[in-house]
C-alpha cells in the first residue's frame, strides 16, 4: 500500500484543506446466508463517516459487495428480507447434472431483473471478485466483465452450484482457496483495510424469536432443503433419517473455511477485523435476514467503538 497521512481524529484533510471521509478498502468474506451480515457491516461503517472506496469478495461477500458498488444494496436488502414471505425454492433450478445440484441461473436471473446490470469496470469503487480455476487450482480475482457473471463465479459451491465458464475456465466458490479476501485490497489507495468475517469463533447461540406468522413457513422451507438434499445424497439404497448428509456438509465447509480464513489474515492483517460467529446461520437461512443484517450492524458498531485507528498507526506503522 501506499503511504498516507492520516489524521488522529479520523477526518483527514484533502488538497482544498477541509476534511474529507477516511477512505476504506473492505474484505468481504464467504459464508453464504451469513454473509447478509455484510450488508449491516456496510451501513454502520457508512454511519460512522467512512467512504468505501473498494470491496474484495468471496461468495456472498462478493454478490453483497458487488451491489453495494452499483449503489443498489438497498434494493436488495429490503428484496432479501421479505423472503420469509414467498416460497424461496421457487429461486432454486435444481440440476442433477453438470457438477451441482443447483444451475443458479434462474437466481442470478433474478437479480440481474432486481438489480440491473454492470461490467465491473465501470463500478465507481474498485472491485474484486475471487472464484478458484477448479481445474488449474488457482485463485482467480475477477475485475473485468458483466458483474453477475462474477459473482456467479464466486457463488459457485462445489457440488451445490454447477461451475460457471468464464473464458473457457471452470470457475467455482472462491472459499475453497480464499474464504477472506484481503490481499486484493493491498493495492488499493485507501486509509484502512476493513475485513467482516463470517467464520468467527461459535457461540452459543439464543434461538431467535419469531412471528408465528413465519415460523412454519421457515421451518418448512429448512425441512424441504434439507429433504431434498437427503433424497439426493447417496444413502446405500435405506432411507436417509433426516437432512444429516447436507448439514454435516455446511458444517465442514464452516470448520474449513475458518481455518484456511485464519492462515490468511495471520499472512494479511486488516487495519480492523470484524467477525461474525460462524454458527449463526446456517448457509441457506436467508429467511433469516433481517436478524443476520442487524447483527452485522451490531458487530460492526462494537468492533468500531474498540478500535483506535490512530494508536494503531503508531504502534504498526506500515500505512
Amino acid at each position: 500500500m501506499s503511504d498516507f497521512d492520516i489524521a488522529e481524529t479520523g477526518a483527514v484533510p484533502s488538497a482544498s484543506g477541509s476534511p474529507r471521509r477516511p477512505r476504506v478498502a473492505l474484505a468481504l468474506g464467504a459464508g453464504g446466508a451469513k454473509g447478509l451480515a455484510h450488508i449491516g457491516a456496510i451501513e454502520e461503517l457508512e454511519a460512522h463517516g467512512f467512504e468505501i472506496v473498494a470491496i474484495a469478495g468471496t461468495s456472498m461477500g462478493a454478490l453483497i459487495g458487488g451491489i453495494y458498488g452499483m449503489g443498489k444494496l438497498d434494493i436488495y436488502r429490503d428484496w432479501v428480507s421479505t423472503l420469509a414471505r414467498f416460497d424461496v425454492l421457487k429461486l432454486v433450478d435444481w440440476s442433477f447434472s453438470g457438477g451441482g445440484f443447483i444451475k443458479g441461473d434462474r437466481i442470478i436471473g433474478a437479480l440481474r431483473e432486481l438489480i440491473g446490470e454492470v461490467n465491473i469496470e465501470d463500478l465507481p469503487i474498485g472491485y474484486t471478485a475471487v472464484a478458484t480455476d477448479i481445474d488449474r487450482e488457482r485463485e482467480v480475482w475477477l475485475t473485468r466483465g458483466p458483474l453477475f457473471d462474477a459473482i456467479r463465479a464466486s457463488i459457485a459451491i462445489p457440488t451445490i452450484f454447477r461451475p460457471h465458464v468464464i473464458g473457457g475456465r471452470r470457475l467455482v466458490d472462491g472459499a475453497l482457496l480464499n474464504p477472506l479476501p484481503v490481499m486484493p485490497l493491498m493495492r488499493e489507495e485507501a486509509d484502512y483495510v476493513v475485513a467482516v468475517s463470517v467464520d468467527g469463533a461459535a457461540e452459543l447461540q439464543v434461538p431467535p424469536e419469531r412471528d408465528a406468522s413465519t415460523t412454519d413457513e421457515s421451518g418448512g422451507y429448512r425441512q424441504r432443503i434439507g429433504a431434498f438434499f437427503g433424497r439426493v445424497m447417496p444413502h446405500n439404497g435405506h432411507k436417509p433419517k433426516d437432512p444429516g448428509a447436507f448439514d454435516l456438509m455446511n458444517q465442514a465447509m464452516d470448520l474449513m473455511q475458518s481455518n484456511l480464513s485464519r492462515l490468511r489474515l495471520a499472512a494479511y492483517q486488516p487495519d480492523l477485523l470484524v467477525e461474525i460467529p460462524r454458527n449463526v446461520s446456517t448457509m441457506y437461512e436467508f429467511y433469516r435476514a433481517r436478524e443476520l443484517i442487524e447483527l452485522g450492524r451490531e458487530r460492526t458498531r462494537k468492533s468500531l467503538a474498540a478500535w483506535n485507528p490512530a494508536m494503531e498507526l503508531a504502534q504498526s506503522g506500515h500505512h
